[in-house]
């Protein structure tokens, strides 16, 4: 038996008698479902638009700020994503990410904006090094390790932001100079007639061109690579042999090293991977969303990162769903605040109450009664007010990251040795 399918039998696949498996697959009607759910919840906005009079909840404006915003939330949950499939537990993607600001921000400003997305992504790996050497090598608690590194990252990039911007221009102890712009593409002949359809307000059509168009036009490069990593992180980790060693580790580390597996090599690659995808965050958080580095830039994106890589049960495409849901709310009180913030409580409503039908269906009869009552809530806070405070509109992310977390905790499955402590040769 090869290495690749005995680990498959160690890490939880199925018998060995049943045939060679190298990686689980995706189940066929995968994609028809995710697409359905997708006209589904257009369909929902474009009814929620339709009674609350809240035009921006598709508009293109909304959808690609939404895009915008997913982003570094999404490469830093892709960061949780490695690490965790071998093992270690990183709430360090914060300090990495704040890494990632600073140094594209230096190199940025100096040399250019690609340049500025690699010396931040190495920054970014910098980090994961010290959280792997911590984690991996002298066996330091992971959590402790990730809050060393938050802290360390954040000092770091103060200290060294005086010694290189301060006095140069543009820049100061707490700002780089100004970096200049990646370039951004569009599907050419779309921009015209998807505005001119979203303007003449035709119930869901409109809503539609609205969204393709945020997907489709002014979209920045470095959003198409951001999203190409996701997409290649699930084929590295699910359909390639590195890929299975590596969540091996993940699942059964003793397992895994008994069939020939470095289980330290493959923690020590995952982390650095994770700290990389961490500073891509970063660079863009400071060369796209910004115009080069400035202090308290990440405002707990990594930490969001993290929550979204949970919501979506460790694989990549649950978490692109979620970093996309959490940029989405946070489009919408950056764009049109309370009045639009106001249009989602009915749009939570509904769906709360959807997921409780789904939960009453599933015999879950105590998570379905708090799902409804708690869509009530939502429902009838609509119902008595026009619209939203202030404060609860700008801490609508994290309140959605809440929200999010307790409803799916129930059905998350973490891989069975993240976080565990593992030293070299334990099982013999």
């Amino acid at each position: 038996m090869s290495l690749v399918d005995s680990t498959s039998t160690t890490a939880g696949a199925p018998d060995p008698k049943d045939g060679p498996t190298p990686a689980r697959r995706l189940p066929k009607a995968g994609l028809p479902l995710v697409l359905l759910a997708i006209a589904a919840l257009i369909l929902l906005l474009s009814i929620v638009a339709a009674v609350t009079g809240a035009e921006d909840l598709t508009s293109s404006g909304t959808i690609g700020a939404a895009l915008a915003l997913a982003i570094p939330i999404g490469m830093a949950g892709l960061g949780g994503l490695w690490a965790e499939r071998a093992g270690v537990v990183n709430i360090g993607l914060e300090g990495m990410m704040i890494l990632g600001t600073w140094g594209a921000g230096w190199a940025g400003y100096q040399w250019g904006p690609w340049t500025g997305v690699l010396v931040g992504t190495l920054m970014g790996a910098i980090g994961g090094l010290l959280h792997a050497l911590a984690t991996v090598t002298f066996g330091v608690d992971h959590i402790v390790s990730g809050v060393a590194i938050n802290i360390l990252g954040l000092g770091a990039a103060q200290f060294l932001s005086v010694i290189a911007f301060e006095g140069v221009p543009g820049g100061g102890e707490s700002q780089s100079p100004p970096i200049a712009d990646i370039a951004e593409i569009s599907v050419p002949g779309l921009a015209g007639p998807l505005l001119d359809l979203q303007q003449k307000q035709i119930f869901l059509l409109s809503d539609l061109a609205g969204v393709v168009r945020g997907l489709a036009t002014g979209v920045s490069l470095m959003t198409v690579v951001a999203i190409l990593l996701v997409i290649g992180s699930y084929f590295v980790l699910w359909r390639t042999a590195f890929g299975l060693r590596l969540r091996s580790c993940g699942e059964s580390p003793v397992a895994a090293e008994s069939l020939g597996v470095n289980v330290y090599l493959m923690k020590y690659a995952a982390v650095i991977a994770s700290g990389a995808f961490a500073g891509v965050g970063g660079a863009f958080l400071a060369i796209v969303a910004g115009n080069g580095y400035r202090e308290g830039q990440t405002a707990g994106r990594g930490f969001i990162g993290l929550a979204a890589m949970i919501f979506g049960n460790w694989r990549p495409g649950g978490l692109a769903a979620g970093a996309g849901l959490f940029g989405y709310t946070d489009s919408l009180q950056l764009r049109r605040g309370p009045e639009s913030v106001h249009a989602l409580l009915l749009l939570a409503g509904v769906l709360l109450i959807a997921a409780a039908v789904f939960l009453v269906v599933r015999r879950r009869m105590v998570a379905a009664l708090v799902t409804f009552v708690a869509g009530v809530l939502f429902l009838v806070w609509y119902a008595l007010t026009d619209t939203v405070p202030e404060q609860f509109t700008t801490m609508t992310p994290y309140v959605t990251t809440l929200l999010v977390l307790a409803l799916a905790s129930q059905r998350l499955r973490m891989p069975a040795a993240d976080g565990l402590p593992y030293r070299r040769g334990q099982g013999a």
